[in-house]
């Protein structure tokens, strides 16, 4: 008699307590393996898969797509040692005469009923070949109940479905466009897909948005037009971004730092051209290509081990300074779901070859959305390059609990006076943000200045390694 396990939404560590469900990646009745992610959930900091620890049948889920959850809360049931063929009702109660309702907590961790890796990105290397996936019949899947949907608000009705568009599954994996369609009340299930293989995008929401009631036919068709009002006046009145989820932590810690940390910024122009010489240099002779921003991390790494003050973070209840010994170094990332902050862990034992490969990584990882929540935490310094903005200058936040925030403008040719001549050079702009509590201007200047000589002169750099 296989026994019925229910798996709950792990602990996603760094203080995360819930999590989205963006994508099921199983259905009621599909054979799992031991490790095989069940599910896409997005937290507050990065998109990340949830392996299940047991292998067999999955008899029941919880939750639907966009729906938050807590941890703890159960995810799914899996017969462990039940046939790969046998039938399971769907939505049956997971514990029942014969069986045995476990959490993963209580699992025994024998090979037979699973691996006892719960937390987010782990599992065995075989998991994602052992994964397979039982195919059903359409009869079979249309006669399986369909989960609880919670009713939507009556002031978000949902748009009228256009003759001959189907409401089958909805074809969305951006949590963008979901958001966007629960916020403006559109029924994600009356769209007809314009992407590949149907897939919902932004531009289908947006497009339903523009349509006129005029569109809708029959009975459906009142409904939508009644249900336009209310959005209608949500955009006279101003849209409510809810703040919540990434963006509702980037507010919190910014409030944070702002409240905490009596902050103070300097500024200089540097003369950029002998770096950038330097770096075409570089990247001419061969061998792996080097960043910019590599180049200006390599020089942070550099300046915190002469000025180790600004590497530090202020401990308020013990009344003390902590000087870190390691550079974790974070630098900004523009994604579709806002800035993020990927952190390079001992930045100051790497070269800038290994430094620009591992901005490389972040960056698409970040943009792909699958940044585990501990590649976004831990940083000790942050580099912000917003001159890709084409901006020169800016007064940025510190990222509490860090004591420091270089940041870098763009590099453009300007007049400077160089030689006792007025020439055109490449000129850049940096500012330093620091917390004013670890240390005085003067060291702050000193930190600043250090790395204004090496950007004009890159043989300064050398000289002190």
């Amino acid at each position: 008699m296989p026994q019925v396990m229910e798996f709950k939404l792990p602990d996603l560590g760094e203080g995360l307590t819930e999590a989205e469900i963006v994508r099921w990646l199983v259905a009621v009745g599909d054979v799992v393996a031991i490790d095989q992610p069940v599910v896409e959930v997005e937290t507050a900091k990065a998109m990340v898969e949830v392996p299940c620890p047991y292998g067999g049948v999955v008899t029941a889920r919880f939750g639907e797509e966009g729906q938050e959850l807590p941890v703890g809360a159960p995810l799914i049931t899996v017969a462990v040692g039940a046939a790969a063929g046998a039938e399971t009702e769907p939505d049956a109660a997971p514990s029942g005469a014969g069986t045995s309702r476990f959490s993963a907590s209580e699992s025994s961790g024998s090979e037979s009923s699973g691996s006892g890796n719960v937390l987010v990105g782990y599992g065995t290397d075989h998991s994602r070949q052992a994964r397979r996936r039982r195919v059903r019949p359409a009869t079979a899947e249309a006669a399986a109940p369909a989960p609880v949907r919670s009713p939507a608000p009556a002031a978000a009705a949902p748009v009228a479905v256009p003759v001959g568009v189907s409401t089958g599954p909805v074809a969305v994996i951006s949590p963008i466009v979901r958001k966007l369609a629960r916020d403006h009340g559109v029924d994600l299930r009356a769209l007809r897909g314009s992407g590949r293989e149907g897939l919902i995008l932004r531009a289908d929401v947006e497009a339903a948005l523009r349509a006129p009631a005029a569109a809708v036919t029959g009975a459906a068709g009142a409904a939508g037009a009644a249900g336009a009002a209310p959005a209608a006046l949500r955009a006279v009145q101003g849209e409510r971004v809810p703040l919540k989820g990434l963006r509702g932590v980037v507010a919190e810690k910014l409030s944070r730092s702002r409240r905490e940390i009596p902050d103070a910024t300097c500024w200089v122009d540097a003369d950029a051209t002998e770096l950038m010489a330097s770096r075409t240099a570089m990247n001419a002779a061969g061998g792996p290509k080097v960043s910019v921003l590599a180049l200006l991390a390599r020089i942070c790494t550099a300046a915190l081990a002469k000025y180790p003050e600004l590497n530090s973070t202020v401990d308020l209840p013990a009344g003390e300074i902590v000087r870190l010994p390691a550079v974790h170094l974070g630098f900004a990332a523009q994604t579709e779901r806002g800035l993020m902050v990927p952190v390079v862990r001992d930045a100051q034992g790497r070269s800038a070859e290994a430094l620009s490969a591992e901005f490389a990584r972040l960056t698409e990882l970040a943009r792909a959305g699958k940044l585990a929540p501990s590649d976004l935490t831990g940083g000790t310094f942050t580099l912000n390059n917003y001159g890709v903005f084409g901006v020169d200058g800016s007064t940025p936040i510190i990222n509490h609990p860090e004591a420091a925030m270089l940041g870098v403008g763009r590099i453009i040719p300007k007049p400077w006076v160089h030689g006792g001549e007025l020439a055109v050079r490449q000129v850049v702009q940096l500012s330093l943000t620091f917390d004013h509590r670890v240390c005085d201007g003067g060291t702050a200047g000193g930190f600043l200045r250090y790395v204004a000589d090496c950007v004009e002169s890159p043989a300064v750099l050398l000289r002190s390694l």
